[in-house]
């Protein structure tokens, strides 16, 4: 039987307003919004660094260059910096650099999430792929050795081989803020996909098991991607072509392990620094260094 190749590439649709942190978010991507001193989409491409995805592909739009520039070189910066203990602080953006490689692509009309994966077809081919919204961040479990949920997703897609989305239990008057699931539990917290509606209102909700911003995904989607039509606010809806998808094929929806933050909202970005600053930052003395001001003086 031959060996299910492993998932290597991802997309990370990141073409969004960030309307939800103005003013800070009128000149910056709120992609770039950082969680004490690393922007929220580093983390996600460290997830997927981490689940061995090398090929990353960004779904931007108007305003989003500094994602570009993040992820290249600063000349100038490092040139400045060199030899000093602040050069340190750039390992873990260099690893990422070094271990992967970037693909942008432009949305050019603001039509939904699917409509975003959709614009990603001619990077991904017709392999499985992964989809990251980097909104939703998501920690290391802290009682086992488990890897973040992408990983844990692209473990069960070598022994399932079909598409499979994370999933958590929200409170029920939550539902109307996310995607929602029912289905036959195969496993202890892996479910077979049966339903899903988009946004429900709390008493017309089948379940409380929320779709959180983790997929991984069979190429066969975009077809059913093509095929859905525009839902609410003339947009195309992921759930949609994931219903329709799970009508013909098996979908699953997993419980993943570990913590996750809705950085989308206020609460939750907060939420999410404070949980980094105390469990990452605050106790890696490699982030205590100290500044040599001659090296960093810029000559006049």
């Amino acid at each position: 039987m031959p060996k299910t190749p492993k998932i290597r590439k991802c997309l990370f649709p990141a073409a969004g307003y960030g309307t939800r942190f103005l003013p800070a978010t009128k000149a910056m991507p709120k992609e770039m919004l950082p969680i004490v001193n690393k922007p929220l989409i580093q983390y996600g491409v460290e997830e997927a660094l981490e689940a061995g995805m090398t090929q990353i592909g960004f779904i931007t739009g108007r305003g989003k260059r500094a994602i570009a520039d993040h992820f290249d070189n600063n000349y100038e910066l490092e040139h400045q910096i060199k030899g000093t203990s602040k050069e340190k602080c750039l390992d873990d953006i260099r690893n990422v650099m070094d271990s992967c490689d970037f693909v942008f692509m432009r949305q050019r009309e603001m039509l939904g999430l699917g409509h975003a994966i959709l614009t990603g077809e001619p990077m991904i081919g017709t392999e499985p792929f992964a989809v990251v919204l980097a909104d939703d961040l998501c920690a290391k479990p802290t009682d086992s050795d488990d890897l973040r949920a992408l990983g844990q997703l692209s473990a069960l897609y070598q022994r399932y081989q079909c598409s499979i989305i994370a999933i958590e239990e929200v409170p029920f008057e939550d539902t109307e803020s996310y995607g929602v699931i029912s289905g036959k539990e195969i496993a202890d917290g892996i479910y077979q996909v049966t339903d899903m509606v988009e946004k429900p209102k709390p008493e017309d909700a089948p379940t409380n098991m929320a779709i959180i911003g983790r997929y991984i995904l069979t190429p066969e989607i975009f077809t059913y991607l093509r095929n859905t039509p525009p839902g609410r606010n003339g947009e195309v809806q992921i759930t949609d072509a994931l219903k329709a998808l799970a009508q013909d094929r098996q979908v699953l929806a997993v419980k993943f392990k570990g913590r996750r933050f809705d950085c989308g909202s206020v609460e939750g970005f907060v939420e999410a620094t404070n949980y980094y600053y105390e469990h990452d930052y605050k106790d890696d003395s490699d982030n205590v260094v100290e500044i040599d001001s001659e090296k960093l003086a810029v000559s006049a």
